[in-house]
């Protein structure tokens, strides 16, 4: 039987989707499912050569994936992926990509593959995340990093993500502003206007959702 799967994006980077990931993998496996997260693209490693978010996802997993279908392309320099694949004569390939979704899902009951950076940053000099999240056709989770600003890049995502056909499943609120002003009314705004329901919200520095909703 083939997992449920889905494709977790961003409204940019460093808003939590990593974070995000992590709650909804351990609660998966908190349900007793086979729970797995790959992160196919990741730039920036530490002293040790590990990526920190590849090594959250699989420490939050219960299934024990190799390392490659993880992560399959992992790039030493913290910058935007397709500068960092550039810089070391890579080419980031879809198929291989898909390769690693396939068996992933083939071992496990629900998936969650984590994009790099917001919808549109470029994966190559024509390929941004958008097109993967095409090439995989997963119906597309976003998370909101709630602080000023997250209003209109919420909605430009939804669109961009409407726009390709893909499947707009739900969002996650993350409050990665702890002193954001009218939180509460600047959340009622985004569960007024994105057509998808909320799956919850990690309040700032919490490890759980808030009214979650199983997938």
């Amino acid at each position: 039987m083939t997992a449920t799967a889905y494709f977790v994006t961003g409204t940019d980077t460093e808003i939590g989707k990593t974070t995000v990931t992590a709650i909804l993998l351990r609660q998966a496996a908190a349900e007793g499912k086979r729970a797995a997260g790959l992160k196919p693209i990741a730039a920036g490693v530490e002293a040790s050569g590990a990526n920190a978010d590849v090594a959250a996802l699989i420490a939050a997993s219960n299934v024990p994936l190799p390392r490659d279908v993880v992560n399959p392309y992992c790039f030493a320099e913290p910058i935007s992926p397709h500068l960092a694949a550039q810089h070391e004569g890579v080419t980031i390939d879809f198929a291989t990509i898909r390769r690693a979704v396939d068996n992933a899902r083939a071992q496990c009951d629900i998936l969650f593959v984590e994009g790099v950076g917001g919808f549109h940053a470029p994966l190559s000099e024509t390929t941004t995340v958008a097109d993967l999240a095409v090439a995989l056709n997963l119906p597309v989770l976003l998370v909101v990093g709630m602080r000023l600003g997250c209003l209109n890049h919420a909605l430009l995502t939804v669109e961009a993500i409407t726009a390709r056909d893909l499947l707009f499943a739900g969002w996650i609120a993350n409050q990665i502003d702890p002193e954001m002003a009218a939180f509460a009314e600047n959340l009622a705004t985004l569960q007024a206007r994105l057509s998808a329901p909320c799956w919850g919200v990690v309040r700032y520095g919490a490890h759980a959702l808030s009214h979650p909703v199983t997938p």
